[in-house]
């Protein structure tokens, strides 16, 4: 199969929203979405570099920014209330793109650890949030990008922000990538039992080069050493123009199911056109993601939807 963003169906009409879209995987997500006639609402921390990607995607078609930082609760109700208002609670697809990697011990605004409360806690809650407007659009869908990473040590549910272990950056990026996944699991399963015609998807981009890694080793150590990883990342990763196929298909392609786990369809998953994608066993444990999405709701204090 080939598959470009040529592909892509008309999207007129339909409002889209893409977490952490000011760089890498979510510029490029929101400006073939934009360039496909959607309404497309990027969500950036930082006003500046938010307008400098409004300005990029504009380019491409229709496009406006909402403030969003996941790693504050407070800020993730404020944007969801302002994306229902925004798109007359009409919001076609909900793209959870945003992410943080391998950072230093650091805990969000509510005391979570960081990387568990960004990649997951915060797009969790997002998501519930955004729900009314996703389930009135008709045939939403709801894509959260995980990672060839969440093939790891597992979810310790007991601990997830390293209070009784030893921190890890990796185990913690690791967790919260295979968070995304078993959410996205147990969310499509309470839709299909509930008859919504909302649909949970996950991606993930094989080996990308986006600034993850940059940014990883930028708040680990000097410069230098951001420089040097991302010339090496270069090395062994595809361009993000390819790195984002997954996700673009995950949200519009017809033949898409809830629940599909969507990658590159090529050696080792790393890169290629879009196709199924291996979960690893955990991922697949369905009392963990019960677990998982009871533990989400208690951290988060949102109620979960659907029921």
């Amino acid at each position: 199969m080939t598959w470009t963003p040529a592909d892509i169906p008309d999207q007129t009409g339909r409002a889209v929203l893409v977490t952490g879209a000011t760089s890498g995987l979510g510029l490029a997500a929101a400006t073939a979405l934009a360039r496909s006639g959607a309404r497309v609402l990027l969500t950036a921390r930082d006003p500046e570099r938010g307008n400098a990607a409004l300005e990029r995607v504009q380019r491409s078609g229709d496009a406006e920014l909402v403030e969003l930082d996941l790693a504050d609760l407070d800020s993730v109700r404020r944007a969801a209330a302002d994306v229902r208002a925004r798109t007359g609670d009409a919001l076609g697809v909900l793209m959870n793109n945003a992410g943080v990697m391998a950072t230093p011990p650091a805990v969000t605004v509510d005391g979570f650890e960081l990387q568990i409360g960004t990649n997951h806690l915060g797009h969790a809650a997002l998501t519930w949030l955004l729900m009314p407007a996703l389930r009135a659009a008709g045939a939403a869908r709801v894509v959260t990008l995980s990672s060839l990473a969440h093939h790891g040590p597992g979810l310790d549910l007991g601990d997830l922000h390293f209070a009784h272990r030893p921190y890890r950056p990796t185990r913690a990026y690791s967790q919260s990538k295979l968070a995304n996944l078993l959410f996205t699991a147990e969310l499509d399963r309470r839709l299909r039992a509930t008859g919504d015609d909302v649909i949970a998807v996950a991606a993930h981009p094989g080996l990308t080069d986006t600034e993850l890694l940059g940014n990883s080793l930028r708040r680990r150590g000097p410069e230098w050493l951001a420089t040097a990883g991302r010339l090496v990342n270069r090395l062994i990763t595809q361009p993000v123009e390819r790195g984002v196929l997954p996700q673009l298909y995950a949200a519009t392609a017809p033949q898409v199911r809830g629940g599909d786990y969507i990658g590159p369809g090529g050696p080792a998953e790393t890169r290629g056109q879009p196709g199924p994608a291996r979960r690893s066993r955990t991922a697949q444990d369905p009392e963990l993601t019960r677990r998982l999405w009871v533990a989400t709701a208690e951290a988060t204090g949102v109620p979960p939807d659907p029921e």
